[in-house]
């Protein structure tokens, strides 16, 4: 997996968008991340009061993996930016229809 900064990510991740139009989809995830990359350590081991905590975001299509740190300072930022792209990119959602009320008044 590939951890690139905020805005390279939001290139690649139009980028497999892209891709994905001709065929595929792209797989979204998005979680707490208190900056460890080891296990949590034991009782014996003095606790951080107040961690500041980041968001990690990952994204993969196919074999292709990508993720994104998020500091608490660029939420908003990235935030902004992300449904921007959202909206450009994500266009194969269909729109429900939902059933007539007369159709369902005269069951």
């Amino acid at each position: 997996m590939v951890l690139l900064e905020n805005d390279e990510f939001l290139m690649e991740l139009s980028k497999l968008f892209q891709k994905a139009r001709v065929s595929g989809s792209v797989t979204m995830t998005m979680k707490r991340y208190d900056g460890r990359t080891k296990p949590v350590p034991r009782d014996g081991t003095p606790v951080v009061k107040n961690p500041e905590y980041k968001c990690l975001v990952r994204a993969q299509s196919s074999s292709r993996k990508i993720s994104t740190v998020i500091e608490q300072r660029d939420v908003e930022k990235f935030t902004d930016a992300y449904s921007n792209l959202l909206k450009t990119s994500v266009n194969g959602l269909k729109r429900l229809k939902k059933p007539k009320k007369k159709a369902m008044a005269a069951q």
